[in-house]
């Protein structure tokens, strides 16, 4: 009996014990129903490094400071999701201050509307520093277009950040953007790997004067000589230039020489010259007649530069290129190439220019086109084959990433010498994956 006694206190207590342990657990894992929001962006951000550059909460900027941000372009998807990654960090940024109305931090975004149009970024340019803003952060189409501006700006105490593209001024803060290199040796393997590491490949460039252009095409080209013997790139086309690819096309099926076409080429410019020359002069006379009449000496005197033929020649040439689109040139160009295995773009606007050649060249199915980022209609094509694989930036993280270098700069807290936004391999296989989707855009 005393035995059964002590057993029966004994669990009674050891029960007890229990009962209370599992009471103080349950308290603590209580849902109380407050959990944080996480923005649907917060992938983008996720893939910043050093992570501060997606954080907004240690930026305690004076009521109504004014960050300047220039891109390349307005009307891109890629450009599009930089300039609502700039408006998201601003709406954080006033938000998390209690800003508005004037005492609100402007963060204004400005590109030029035609394709990266140097021109009119520097024109961008002039009139923001003429609005003094408390720092600019562009997106530089010509790493060397601006450098009087840069320093004009320096010297009036307005800072500069850069973004998207590499530039070799001495006086950025702070650089935003893709590894170029690393993403453009991703798509030299995963090109290559794709032809079975053999064959004829062509590089489609959007110009010949970016940083982030020559970054990609100087790794892209290193990596395929220096790890894969079998592969050749045989083409590299750039954008900028392709109105003289267009004429030296035309030439060539008219039968004229490239030497042929750079000599009358040259002459013509000179007899050109000689006709502006001669009709500045004939603007002095006060004489509209007489004026008239030394403007018609003058062409006739310069035309004896080039022979009658020379310069039928070359209205042909004209002709024919002015004809031709892009694609039509592309077309010619890749067709001297019957081996030809893959294409690979360096942007946007080359991968998809890239796959509608292939396509009018009923070439989709055997030759590979990859390339650089994701707007709807590279998605689409990636869908329906047409595209093989993309190298997808952080265009809006990179926007984000700018403002708050933007911000860190005017509050002199410090910023890093580089900031890398991310970017992913996406494919057929795996683009509907819950960890691309936040990195693919339209």
């Amino acid at each position: 009996m005393k035995k059964r006694g002590f057993m029966a206190v004994f669990l009674a207590a050891v029960m007890a014990v229990g009962v209370c342990g599992c009471s103080s657990t349950d308290e603590e894992d209580v849902f109380t129903g407050d959990t944080p929001e996480v923005p649907e962006w917060q992938g983008n951000l996720d893939a910043i490094s050093p992570a501060v550059y997606g954080d907004i909460e240690d930026l305690d900027l004076e009521p109504g400071t004014y960050i300047s941000v220039i891109g390349k372009t307005e009307n891109s998807p890629y450009w599009k999701q930089v300039a609502a990654g700039v408006q998201q960090a601003a709406d954080d940024i006033n938000e998390r201050l209690g800003y508005s109305g004037s005492d609100a931090v402007k963060v204004l975004f400005n590109a030029p509307a035609d394709n990266e149009d140097i021109d009119e970024q520097v024109n961008i340019l002039d009139e923001e520093m003429a609005r003094y803003p408390d720092v600019i952060a562009i997106a530089s189409i010509d790493e060397n277009a601006s450098e009087v501006q840069f320093d004009l700006a320096i010297a009036n105490g307005i800072p500069i950040v850069a973004f998207d593209s590499g530039n070799s001024y001495q006086g950025i803060q702070c650089t935003c953007m893709t590894d170029n290199a690393a993403a453009a040796v991703t798509g030299a393997q995963k090109l290559c790997g794709a032809i079975g590491e053999s064959g004829e490949v062509a590089l489609l460039v959007p110009d010949s004067v970016s940083g982030n252009a020559k970054d990609r095409v100087s790794a892209f080209q290193q990596e395929i000589s220096e790890n894969h013997p079998g592969v050749s790139i045989v083409e590299t086309i750039y954008m900028d230039q392709i109105d003289e690819l267009k004429r030296k096309a035309a030439a060539e099926e008219l039968g004229v020489s490239a030497e042929e076409l750079a000599a009358w080429t040259a002459e013509a410019a000179g007899e050109q010259e000689a006709i502006e020359e001669a009709q500045e002069e004939s603007q002095a006379a006060a004489d509209e007649a007489q004026t008239a009449a030394e403007e018609n000496d003058a062409e006739d005197a310069a035309t004896e530069n080039i022979s009658e033929e020379a310069r039928t020649r070359l209205e042909d040439i004209d002709s024919i290129a002015g004809r031709m689109s892009d694609e039509d040139a592309l077309v010619y160009y890749l067709e001297k190439h019957p081996d030809l295995k893959g294409c690979f773009g360096t942007n946007d606007e080359t991968v998809l220019l890239g796959a509608q050649a292939l396509k009018s060249m009923e070439k989709t199915e055997d030759i590979v086109m990859m390339g650089f980022d994701a707007g709807k209609d590279q998605l689409n094509a990636l869908s329906d084959g047409s595209i093989d694989g993309l190298v997808v930036q952080n265009p809006f993280g990179m926007g984000y990433a700018t403002v708050v270098a933007a911000a860190r700069t005017v509050l002199e807290i410090g910023n890093e010498a580089q900031v890398n936004t991310g970017f992913v391999w996406v494919d057929a296989e795996n683009m509907e994956n819950e960890s691309i989707q936040p990195m693919l855009y339209e």
